[in-house]
């Protein structure tokens, strides 16, 4: 904790406003970012931004925001894509005689599907107590140069067991991903901008299913190989994740406060812009009281159970797509070839959604609407006769919709969800459930109901229906309760800048009596 003399000197920057070459000097130029609480920095850096005019300031955080979404969000995109290229390589692998190499029977397939969400589940906690404890950046980096090794490593396994062990790890390396870009995504972007960067990092989930599929049609070509052409996807996807931990270590930042592409003063400015989120930056003391908190809140109970509904729509849908199509009569190529839509509708669905989101009191309704396409896609797979085989294939290409609601879903937790140990637990066990999810949901595809799987369909339609009704039940608890601030006079515009001070000391949403629910 610094000195009230540390602190008045702790940031001296330029006054010209030039995003110039002033550099820290003082306290946080001896900050090394390891175990220095966050929150104590970002109230240095917005009581600096207090000097300046705020008009300027307005001016000068579009340029800010600008660099943050032309460097830091491809890196996040890239990253996200690699991570979700690797799980899909279970995917594509599949067409070209994964499991009779392997010597798979029965539903051993579907344990190994879900093999990488039980690493995932064991993990997920863990990762909250390494994220609010440790540099993101730095914490990311080193995770992909494992994973990389252990995505290769899955070309060397023989049998159903070694399979299942190698992707059981890689859940536990992936199980970092999502809470910490999460996390990062809310430190460095209001809360209004969120729910479309978030749209944004998680639509690549497109292109690397586009590129998936290519990658895997293009390896069914490749003859004259040492080794099957399923292993040639893993070993070429392990490297590329392995080379890009090298960026991720040292260029993604771990919040505005280093930034490496910011200068002094835009930091500053980073710090003022997300001032309103009223969640703060990041505290490494755990506080018992917020895990309790978090336990009885109702709203996260709700979160909770959506958690697991999309859960089962995510580990149906992106392990056994490739199955469904292949049941409608495709070879092992088309069948990689036909998939190349699902990516093309991920990645342009899902940011129109985000831009969806981004109006006024949007997310929740946006979440519902984005549910629509998938549910009406199963109930075609379930429906249309079996011999209008292109159409039924254009209703498993709508499910890549899903990850629409699920990354709007996913960003809750961190728009509506205040205190850093109350947010890291919430998450926490909103991704050990959501995990949970993924491993029921490839087990119910049943191998005797191929190629309609009527029982998984059915499954599905159901989890669609409770996260639409779980979702209208949450948007109106949280509009409630900023009608009641309202009413309270709490919301208004006066004291800003107090209220914004109070967001740094760590209070949950419940006990910052000023925090609004975004809905």
């Amino acid at each position: 904790m610094s000195t009230s003399k540390e602190a008045d000197e702790a940031v001296v920057v330029s006054s010209d406003h030039d995003f110039g070459t002033s550099k820290p000097v003082g306290f946080l130029a001896r900050l090394k970012g390891d175990r220095v609480d966050l929150n104590d920095v970002a109230k240095i850096y917005f009581q600096q931004s207090l000097q300046y005019d705020q008009s300027q300031l307005e001016r000068d955080s579009i340029r800010v925001r600008r660099k943050l979404d032309f460097i830091v969000l491809p890196m996040m995109m890239t990253t996200y894509m690699l991570s979700f290229l690797d799980k899909q390589t279970l995917n594509y692998s599949n067409a070209y005689g994964l499991q009779s190499d392997t010597h798979m029977t029965g539903n051993q397939y579907s344990w190994v599907s879900s093999a990488l969400y039980f690493g995932w589940l064991t993990a997920a906690y863990p990762w909250q107590i390494l994220l609010q404890r440790y540099p993101i950046g730095r914490l990311i980096g080193i995770m992909l140069f494992i994973w990389g090794a252990v995505c290769m490593l899955q070309a060397a396994v023989f049998n159903f067991s070694g399979f299942f062990a190698i992707r059981f790890f890689l859940g536990a390396l992936e199980a970092v991903i999502s809470p910490a870009f999460i996390v990062l995504t809310s430190m460095l972007w209001t809360r209004e901008e969120q729910s479309l960067r978030s749209s944004f990092w998680l639509s690549v989930n497109g292109i690397s299913s586009i590129l998936g599929a290519l990658l895997a049609y293009g390896a069914g070509h490749a003859s004259g190989l040492a080794i099957p052409q399923w292993k040639l996807i893993y070993l070429i996807v392990g490297a590329l994740t392995f080379a890009w931990g090298f960026v991720i270590y040292l260029y993604l930042p771990d919040g505005p406060h280093n930034a490496k592409m910011l200068t002094e003063y835009e930091r500053v400015v980073a710090v003022w812009r997300i001032s309103r989120n009223q969640t703060g930056l990041k505290h490494f003391k755990t506080v018992p009281e917020q895990i309790k908190e978090a336990l009885l809140d109702e709203k996260a109970w709700l979160l909770f159970l959506m958690a697991i509904c999309y859960g089962i729509l995510n580990g149906g849908v992106t392990n056994f797509l490739s199955a469904i199509i292949k049941g409608f009569g495709y070879d092992a190529l088309r069948t990689s070839l036909l998939q190349t839509p699902v990516g093309a509708f991920e990645l342009v669905m899902v940011i129109a959604f985000g831009y969806l989101s981004k109006l006024p009191n949007m997310v929740g309704a946006t979440i519902f609407i984005a549910c629509i396409p998938g549910l009406a896609g199963l109930i075609g797979i379930l429906k249309i006769p079996i011999n209008h085989r292109f159409a039924l294939v254009g209703m498993c290409w709508m499910q890549g919709i899903l990850g629409s609601p699920v990354i709007l879903n996913w960003t809750l937790p961190g728009l509506n969800t205040a205190g850093h140990t109350k947010r890291s637990t919430v998450l926490g066990i909103y991704f050990v459930l959501y995990c949970a999810g993924n491993i029921a949901g490839p087990h119910l595809f049943l191998e005797n109901e191929v190629p309609r799987y009527p029982t998984a369909i059915k499954g599905l339609a159901g989890a669609y229906a409770g996260a639409m009704g779980l979702q209208i039940i949450y948007t109106g608890y949280c509009y409630l309760e900023n009608r009641k601030k309202q009413k309270m006079g709490l919301l208004g515009e006066a004291n800003i800048a107090e209220e914004a001070m109070e967001s740094f000391n760590d209070l949950t949403d419940k006990q910052n009596k000023h925090f609004r629910y975004r809905i």
